[in-house]
């Protein structure tokens, strides 16, 4: 299957309603989904963040080794390079995962295009 057969279910239009199918970054549309998927990397991240600093304050070593309330689930999140809380990445499938790297990768490429994809890991 590929992501442009019009006759599907699980491609195109069926799949992901008004997104384009892939957009130059410069484009109205590549701004849109850059922001997009910068702004979910960070909302994943922040609230990973969180449960961390809470797990610190509130649980014992011998909890979190335990892994009480997930706790050790959101450190290897916040640690994460790929996986389900990052949204952007380059085109050799290295997860962005602060804002410098995107800034530097923005600024060094003279073209460049963004794709939504449903990845699962």
């Amino acid at each position: 299957m590929t992501f442009d057969e019009e006759d599907t279910s699980v491609a195109r239009k069926a799949r992901w309603g008004k997104l384009p199918t892939a957009a130059p970054v410069d484009s109205d549309d590549g701004q849109d989904l850059l922001e997009r998927g910068w702004e979910a990397t960070k909302e994943e991240f922040e609230r990973n963040l969180d449960r961390v600093k809470e797990a610190i304050d509130e649980l014992s070593d011998e909890e979190i080794m335990r892994d009480e309330d997930l706790a050790r689930h959101a450190f290897h999140k916040v640690g994460a390079y790929d996986g389900p809380t990052i949204f952007l990445y380059t085109e050799h499938g290295t997860g962005i995962r602060h804002r410098g790297q995107l800034d530097r990768l923005l600024e060094e490429s003279e073209e460049l295009w963004i794709v939504p994809a449903d990845v699962h890991f």
